[in-house]
């Protein structure tokens, strides 16, 4: 099968640990990434962001169960961010878009595409299970 690269928002980790729904978009996608199919892509900035959003209190996540996360983006590519100048409305975004530019065919998965720029390369976890499963993109 073929691989894909991707690069997570936070909020499609977030929504994958809180949903009991393990048909869920969200939870897809990580399943793709135990798999090897999709191949994460991150930077040291995104990891911290990724453990001190899980290990917020509100969500109450098990650290045992952040860790596992945490492990398995770490199994994929880290990777130095690539500059854009795109006017982001939160400026936290900014680097999960420019790690994903760091790869000429890596997506941004996000649940916020109207955070992004509106490019074919940022796309919803459904959407990425989309162009996984072959049914391809109309963006």
């Amino acid at each position: 099968m073929k691989q894909f690269y991707a690069v997570f928002d936070t909020n499609v980790l977030v929504s994958a640990l809180l949903t009991r729904n393990t048909a869920s978009p969200t939870v897809a996608v990580l399943d793709y990434i135990l798999d090897r199919t999709i191949v994460p892509v991150y930077n040291e900035e995104i990891l911290k962001e990724y453990s001190e959003v899980l290990h917020r209190e509100k969500f109450n996540f098990a650290t045992a169960r952040i860790e596992a996360v945490l492990a398995i983006i770490r199994s994929g590519i880290a990777v130095d961010r690539t500059n854009s100048e795109w006017n982001f409305p939160d400026a936290d975004d900014k680097v999960f878009y420019e790690v994903a530019l760091s790869i000429d065919d890596a997506y941004l998965v996000t649940g916020n595409i109207r955070h992004f720029p509106p490019v074919s390369k940022v796309v919803t976890p459904a959407e990425m299970l989309m162009i996984i499963e072959g049914n391809g993109l109309n963006k």
